[in-house]
């Protein structure tokens, strides 16, 4: 069980929002914290602890009027922990090796690949084509809707007819080296994990990141017990580091 750090950018800034406020009418989102350092300080600091596989999220879509400075804040990042960072956020087959140039170490995809409510597989293949199947992440970020979770897109806007379940999680496998799961509807509200969501993912026939509403460690220690030590997982608003309590020195012993 592995802590992965994250580096959350919107609106050219380090932030951590409420995950279910996004709304890119007016880039518009909830703000937990608004950090005044650049993304690679926080890159450099990750490096020097040794935390490798943490997550940069861009959080404006391609063609806002703030994702020139969020990608100007991501490429500081990847920079400064060259094949120690993951990044997501308007990634294509046509753009994906851009981002490994730049220094990640993998590219994460959600909604170029869930598209039309369903998994565009043609589009899945064409990734692995262009990046290899062994540094793609598959973003299953969900939400609950009646008794069952459903993969969400668009910045977790809009939900698919695709259900996170084992079934998925075996069918996607073979087309990605890890999974990373935001329990949508709890990122950023520190009020414990998403339980139903994380139970899911001890299912996860390859490594799996859990993320969404730790505030404490023993959400940490409940997510180790529910996963068998399996599943990683994402601290981000209850950390020190970015305004909460729970201190980082800790977190970064989960290695």
């Amino acid at each position: 069980m592995r802590f992965r750090p994250c580096i959350d950018i919107h609106n050219g800034k380090v932030k951590q929002i409420v995950g279910a406020s996004l709304n890119d009418s007016g880039s518009q989102a909830v703000d937990n914290f608004v950090s005044e350092r650049n993304a690679d300080w926080y890159a450099d600091l990750y490096k020097e602890h040794g935390l490798f596989g943490g997550h940069v999220i861009i959080l404006n879509p391609k063609g806002s009027e703030h994702y020139a400075a969020d990608l100007a804040q991501a490429r500081l990042a990847l920079g400064a922990f060259e094949g120690g960072l993951q990044i997501g956020g308007g990634i294509t087959d046509e753009n994906a090796a851009d981002f490994l140039d730049m220094g990640a170490s993998h590219v994460i995809v959600t909604s170029y690949v869930f598209r039309n409510s369903a998994i565009d597989f043609d589009r899945l293949k064409k990734l692995v084509s262009a990046v290899g199947k062994e540094r793609l992440v598959l973003d299953l970020s969900c939400k609950k809707r009646g008794d069952d979770y459903y993969i969400v897109t668009d910045r977790w806007q809009n939900f698919t007819d695709v259900k996170l379940c084992a079934g998925t999680m075996e069918m996607l496998a073979g087309y990605c080296a890890e999974f990373l799961v935001h329990a949508a509807d709890a990122e950023g509200k520190q009020k414990g994990i998403e339980y139903g969501a994380a139970k899911l993912l001890k299912e996860s026939p390859i490594p799996c990141t859990y993320a969404g509403g730790i505030a404490s460690f023993d959400d940490v220690a409940l997510l180790e017990e529910i996963g068998g030590g399996k599943i990683d997982f994402t601290i981000g608003s209850a950390l020190d580091l970015f305004g909460g309590n729970l201190s980082f020195d800790k977190a970064a012993l989960y290695k």
